[in-house]
């Protein structure tokens, strides 16, 4: 059935977040979701729908992973200003960031331990915690 509706995944994830399914956003969906859980940046998600034949500017790019993060389908990691990724894994984690080649690993959630917070200014509450682990060349 998957042979015969290749976009029948990423329809059903629009549909359930109340996305209408355009065209782009079907494609950008399936780059995006159908290799697993990964970390792009706008940018290589840019390439890879023009390397697919998909027409598509790159601000309609960053316009689509903010809808899809907004919705719930991605989280954005900023690793530094002006430099985002996007990742396809929403569930409870933190990463190690490689800083000489830009990748973004996985770390579970439950590998990491904060031990005390702040208390949050009043009004607010934490809603979640983000750890990004640093990586350089080992000395």
């Amino acid at each position: 059935m998957s042979d015969l509706r290749p976009y029948s995944g990423a329809l059903e994830r629009l549909r359930r977040v109340g996305l209408r399914p355009t065209r782009q956003r079907l494609a950008l969906a399936r780059l995006l979701f159908d290799k697993g859980h990964r970390h792009v940046t706008a940018e290589q998600l840019h390439g890879e729908a023009v390397a697919a034949a998909v027409r598509v500017s790159l601000a309609t790019v960053y316009n689509t992973l903010h809808q899809f993060t907004a919705a719930g389908l991605l989280s954005e990691v900023v690793v530094e200003p002006g430099r985002s990724y996007f990742d396809t894994n929403t569930d409870d984690h933190h990463h190690f960031y490689f800083e000489k080649t830009g990748v973004l690993q996985d770390i579970p959630g439950d590998h990491v331990v904060v031990k005390q917070l702040p208390e949050p200014p009043p009004g607010t509450e934490i809603r979640r915690v983000d750890v990004i682990v640093r990586l350089g060349a080992g000395t």
